[in-house]
């Protein structure tokens, strides 16, 4: 937001210099991103003084050039080469001389050098009034009045001041103070200081002799509604005071008409809107919603689809205005404009924001009013403009004030205790203090007692509604460097759950990092395109557009987004992981995940001159996912054929009937969705599940053996669909003890075999903790798993 630095001392009396109010209007919270000397005219007319032609005689090597003896207070006079067909001696001129930056009307700014011209030397430039930025006439050089003084400063002659250009970074919760009068008050309260409103109490009604009827059909999403007619304007350029205000804080000037609704919105926060009132079919203003698909062509000559939902400002026949966004390209004033209507109204924020949004719309009005305008401001600002209009453009003021105001909004009623500010500062404040501080931000105090205040808010600060904003106010008005910093710091400590969640995170990052991974974090808003039942996801009221309508069900597509931006830019080897939630809905039941996902793709080691580049497998993928595990000492878990069918083949790791991870190759039908064309190793890990096991974990003390391990291999045939994991936990279940890891280290598939088998070679590694096993035992131990495998499995022992 742009705020002038001479308009806001319009608003309040101060000697403080642009900086040091800079270093107040931070303070207060509303942080000054730059500040920087502006002039309204480019320039500032740095470099130019007034010069006197005491001599012009024509060019002897041109037939239009003409060469003048120039006086411009220095006591020498200047030789310069002028093509102007209105130059003549003894006018007085507005001269660029050497080293001068001139900056004309279009164009870049261009330095005057002393030079040669057709052979004979120049030493500056007279100007001409759109080369000085002072104007649009190219006809020939300005020439000024005979009293004009040689060696004058052009600022000083035109009366160019100085201003200085606040950029302020205004929070969503401001909407008090888009405005000059906003921000001063800001000011004023700090400076406890009365601030200044402009007076219209010289408004007045002239006639009733141009009535338009208002219908506001909407009271809902048009809470206000307020217009006045003017008649017998004269539309034409704004005086030089106006257009030189805009042009400070970057608006272009159009017309008087126009620039005055510019000027007070920027100057109270009020939006307005002139309609030609010669233009309004029937004489009605209806404000109301049009039908689905009305095609309406705005200011900006496009032709735009209508929803149902837009609020609009039509006349008897057809829609005029996108209420609090834009206007129509029909109804607006123009040169041939003479009676106009002015709209002036506090819209509901929610509606003009859903319309801005969705016809891509960015305005200085729907900026306000989106945020939250001031309900008692429109009729204010209607006098305001009206009194303006007449001061710039003439016309007379021809009907009452039209004010559609059914449910006027409360101001907002807050109690406050001495002991709740002290307690929430840190520091006690005088209630003297407190209360100026109140005052000077227009809040009233309605009531007083020993402990504390019935306060009530004014309904344009929409986002003080509770005691603890109060106290921020107070706060930041009163000072936050003002508080003083103790010298004892107490604090409690606190036990808490072990392990942490998030140095859990911060290990696995390390491992992951150090083995080559980058983190990744994607938006939790995405495309409902990527979801396979949209009856759970949860859905964005307003989204910002199509792709962010939901938000996430899976990890899997953000991961591939950025697997797809990246091979796009060939970066075709990646290894990523990710934290995050996702998000459901069943039955109104809201619930939200804490995911952790792994992405691999492209080569796991790099071509190098002793060797090729060797591609990323599904096994590279399961060494990281059982590591992880291991790592969180996540014991009993059971491995399953993976069922996602995100995923073309894959496993599972179970925990009784929890699935704590299921990681695999990413299926062609999400590879698509996403616009990958390479094969992704995906994992997806349920990580509050694992914390939860992790926590359960009792580190125990426990000597290594002395005691030698024993492996005894076993060779079988299986049915194809029996798995290494069934017969993992079959082993496992027969011997508890002694048994400490069950290895597959051979699989043979093949025409040997008879039809629907498959060879598996297992290792067992046995071990007493306590003694030496001896064969005797080994071999009891060994009989009753081959009993087993053979009665659950089926499995055929081959000897």
């Amino acid at each position: 937001m742009k705020i002038s630095y001479n308009w806001l001392k319009e608003f309040i009396d101060t000697d403080k210099t642009p900086e040091e109010i800079s270093t107040i209007l931070t303070g207060t919270g509303l942080e000054v991103e730059s500040l920087e000397k502006v002039q309204a005219i480019p320039g500032g007319l740095e470099g130019l003084v007034i010069g006197h032609v005491k001599e012009c005689s024509d060019h002897p090597n041109s037939d239009h050039l003409h060469i003048t003896k120039v006086d411009v207070g220095t006591g020498e006079d200047l030789q310069i080469v002028c093509g102007a067909t209105n130059v003549a001696a003894g006018q007085k001129v507005v001269v660029a001389v050497v080293g001068a930056y001139v900056h004309p009307m279009e164009g870049e700014k261009f330095k005057i050098n002393k030079s040669k011209i057709r052979g004979e030397v120049s030493e500056g430039m007279i100007c001409a009034e759109d080369e000085i930025s002072l104007g649009t006439s190219h006809e020939g050089i300005m020439v000024l009045a005979d009293d004009a003084i040689p060696g004058t400063l052009a600022k000083h002659f035109f009366k160019v001041k100085d201003d200085y250009l606040y950029e302020i970074g205004l929070t969503p919760n401001r909407a008090d103070a888009v405005s000059h009068l906003g921000t001063a008050r800001d000011i004023a309260a700090f400076l406890k200081i009365n601030i200044k409103k402009p007076d219209v109490s010289a408004f007045k009604v002239d006639n009733n002799n141009l009535k338009v009827e208002v219908i506001v059909e909407n009271e809902q999403a048009a809470p206000r509604y307020a217009g006045i007619t003017i008649s017998g304007v004269e539309v034409k350029e704004s005086p030089k005071w106006l257009r030189e205000r805009l042009a400070v804080i970057g608006v272009r000037a159009i017309n008087n008409i126009v620039d005055a609704t510019n000027y007070v919105l920027h100057d109270l926060g009020q939006p307005l809107h002139a309609f030609d009132a010669d233009k309004i079919a029937g004489g009605k203003v209806i404000v109301k919603n049009c039908a689905e698909g009305t095609i309406f062509k705005t200011l900006d000559d496009a032709e735009r689809k209508l929803s149902a939902d837009d609020l609009m400002i039509c006349d008897a026949e057809k829609p005029m205005c996108i209420a609090g966004v834009f206007g129509g390209a029909n109804s607006g004033v123009s040169a041939s404009t003479k009676n106009i209507f002015l709209e002036s109204a506090y819209f509901n924020s929610v509606s003009v924001r859903k319309t801005a949004k969705r016809h891509g719309l960015k305005t200085d009005a729907s900026f306000r009013f989106e945020r939250g305008t001031d309900p008692n401001m429109p009729v204010f600002a209607l006098k305001r403009v009206a009194l303006l209009i007449q001061e710039i453009a003439g016309g007379t003021i021809s009907s009452d004030v039209f004010d559609n105001y059914p449910a006027p909004v409360a101001p907002f009623e807050v109690e406050v205790t001495y002991h709740n500010i002290d307690r929430l500062i840190g520091q006690a404040i005088t209630h003297e203090e407190i209360k100026a501080i109140l005052v000077g931000l227009d809040i009233e105090i309605v009531n007083e007692t020993a402990e504390g205040l019935s306060l009530k808010v004014p309904p344009y600060r929409v986002d003080v509604t509770r005691d603890v904003d109060i106290v921020e106010e107070i706060l930041r008005i009163y000072g936050y460097n003002n508080i003083h910093i103790p010298t004892q710091i107490r604090a409690s400590l606190n036990t808490s759950i072990r392990p942490d969640k998030d140095s859990v995170q911060n290990q696995l990052s390390d491992i992951l990092t150090a083995n080559g991974f980058n983190e990744i974090m994607s938006n939790s808003l995405t495309k409902s395109a990527y979801s396979d039942n949209l009856d759970t996801a949860v859905k964005i009221l307003n989204p910002l557009s199509s792709d962010l309508d939901v938000m996430r069900q899976t990890m899997l597509y953000s991961g591939l987004e950025a697997v797809a931006y990246n091979q796009n830019r060939r970066a075709a080897d990646l290894k990523l992981y990710e934290f995050g939630k996702v998000y459901s809905v069943q039955e109104d039941k809201y619930t939200e995940t804490q995911r952790f996902s792994i992405f691999i793709t492209g080569a796991d080691t790099a071509e190098a001159w002793n060797q090729k580049a060797k591609p990323v497998s599904f096994y590279n993928l399961k060494a990281i996912v059982d590591g992880i595990i291991e790592k969180l000492n996540v014991k009993d878990i059971i491995v399953e054929d993976s069922t996602c069918k995100k995923l073309a083949y894959g496993l599972q790791y179970m925990r009784g009937n929890k699935q704590l991870v299921k990681f695999g190759s990413v299926a062609q039908s999400a590879l698509k969705k996403a616009d990958v064309s390479k094969e992704v190793f995906y994992a997806d890990f349920n990580f509050d599940l694992i914390i939860n096991l992790a926590r359960k974990n009792k580190i125990v003390y426990q000597e290594i053996s002395k005691f030698p391990a024993v492996r005894r291999d076993l060779s079988m045939l299986i049915d194809q669909n029996v798995s290494f994991g069934a017969l993992k936990q079959i082993a496992q279940k027969t011997e508890r003890k002694l048994l400490k890891e069950v290895n597959v280290f051979d699989v043979y598939q093949g025409d040997k075999l008879p039809a629907g088998k498959k060879s598996y070679a297992l290792s067992f590694i046995i071990e007493d903790m306590e003694k030496t096993l001896t064969d005797k035992n080994i071999d009891a131990i060994m009989q009753k798993l081959i009993y087993n495998l053979e009665k659950e499995a089926g499995a055929e022992i081959r000897k």
